[in-house]
């Protein structure tokens, strides 16, 4: 199999692309500079002459609060450069696999967001990577869909890097304690988004860890795996008010995984001990 993953230099795209080193698969890297996914007439180009089984689109507008202030930019990237892929992917009878998130969902309740779950965005990125989903939907039918969430990995920026620096510098943090979700590791989805790619169980699904917290308890097993002394106190959303409104249920329905045969990924805390260890040698 020979995939074409873009987003390559983000957390996300770099660990696909290793995954599939690791298997012995042919995977292309692409980021903007190799294609530029607002080019229709570049996507078309690559990916053609690429002449792949599949496509992994994991490349993104993700700075959630500059999406307000920057809503063509976002859409650009995440609407209209998603349907840029489908285009080739739908005239090729090509695979393809692209990222949303729960960001798609009003955020509210304790229920656990189901796969159909009506999606109702609460800003512009998650209203963004809804046009992403439609444009995905609306247009093929072999494709998958993967909802994420609180994703972290070697490669970008994430709360872990932000944490372990703020407690380096700081010795103290306020971290929210009133949004639930599960920490999600880069290493692990590109697991289960190689696996998914090559069989044929297409359609919409939620990948995170096992296990929920709050951003606060996640602060605080950080600090302890990391063996740091930093005081975490827990504050409410309001105290960091934001530009963009954020989901305080990120809790996701992941029951479709595993009735299409698919391993649930690892604990959060498993996770997150695994990463450490990686990035703090």
């Amino acid at each position: 199999m020979k995939l074409l993953v873009t987003g390559v230099k983000g957390q996300l795209g770099h660990d696909v692309v290793k995954e599939c080193e690791k298997r012995g698969i042919t995977a292309i890297g692409v980021d903007i500079e190799e294609m530029d996914i607002t080019d229709a007439a570049a996507c078309e180009k690559v990916i053609k002459e690429a002449k792949v089984d599949a496509v992994i689109h994991c490349a993104a507008y993700t700075a959630v609060d500059a999406a307000e202030d920057n809503i063509e930019l976002c859409r650009k990237i995440n609407a209209e450069g998603t349907e840029n892929i489908v285009k080739v992917c739908r005239e090729l009878n090509i695979k393809m696999m692209y990222f949303s998130t729960d960001y798609v969902f009003n955020g509210k309740g304790d229920r656990p967001w189901k796969t159909d779950d009506e999606r109702s965005p609460l800003n512009v990125y998650g209203q963004t990577k809804y046009e992403g989903e439609l444009a995905v939907e609306n247009s093929l039918e072999k494709y998958f869909i993967l909802r994420i969430a609180w994703v972290f990995g070697v490669n970008g920026k994430n709360f872990i890097k932000t944490m372990l620096r703020l407690g380096k510098e700081k010795g103290a943090v306020s971290v929210v304690n009133d949004q639930i979700g599960s920490p999600t590791y880069t290493a692990d989805l590109a697991v289960l988004a190689v696996d998914m790619i090559q069989t044929d169980k297409y359609g919409t699904y939620h990948a995170t860890n096992e296990g929920l917290c709050s951003w606060y308890e996640f602060a605080c097993q950080i600090f302890n795996e990391a063996n740091m002394d930093v005081k975490v106190t827990p504050v409410s959303s309001d105290a960091f008010p934001a530009k963009a409104k954020r989901p305080s249920n990120s809790r996701m329905d992941k029951s479709k995984l595993t009735e299409n045969g698919f391993s649930p990924l690892p604990g959060w805390q498993d996770a997150l001990k695994r990463y450490l260890k990686e990035i703090l040698i």
